[in-house]
């Protein structure tokens, strides 16, 4: 049993840097953890660990999508993408851009108004990004701007926003 005690403590202490990056809240750059950013690039290398020797995993394909910034180490980043999986990018990789992705399966109306009663613009389909323009305090929706259609979606169909996060 001292053996699996002693075994354990050399590990979190071997673990060093990237394990106490998370639960810190500043991160080594300075800015807060976590934060959402944006992917700067089509095509993103996503790798198991925080450095070119580790292997790619897979490639996130869709530029300006948000993801989030859970653990720093050096000019690597841990992120968290809308599906919940974690991985590291390089730091050149994220843009602080900050965007949204409609996540509620179908269609999903875009509203002329923060208002469900107000007319509805346009639609959009799940998995789009936009920009944020605005997400007034208290409300339950926010302006997001899809190419060329400006408009208020509920704040609970996005991703890319923490809860009750004011953006003016």
């Amino acid at each position: 049993m001292k053996a699996i005690c002693w075994i354990l403590a050399a590990l979190m202490i071997w673990s060093g840097p990237v394990a106490a990056q998370t639960l810190e809240e500043d991160g080594e750059s300075g800015l807060k953890l976590p934060r959402f950013v944006s992917l700067r690039s089509n095509l993103i290398n996503a790798r198991s660990g925080p450095g070119a020797r580790y292997p790619i995993e897979w490639v996130y394909m869709q530029k300006g999508a948000p993801v989030e910034i859970v653990a720093e180490f050096e000019i690597w980043r841990q992120i968290k993408d809308w599906q919940g999986s974690k991985t590291w990018v390089h730091k050149s990789m994220l843009s602080g851009h900050r965007s949204v992705k409609v996540m509620t399966p179908g269609e999903n109306n875009i509203y002329a108004k923060a208002d469900y009663n107000s007319n509805v613009i346009a639609k959009v389909e799940d998995e789009v990004v936009g920009d944020i323009l605005k997400c007034p305090e208290g409300s339950a929706f926010c302006q997001i701007k899809f190419d060329r259609i400006s408009g208020w979606v509920p704040r609970q169909n996005l991703y890319g926003l923490y809860p009750n996060e004011v953006i003016e």
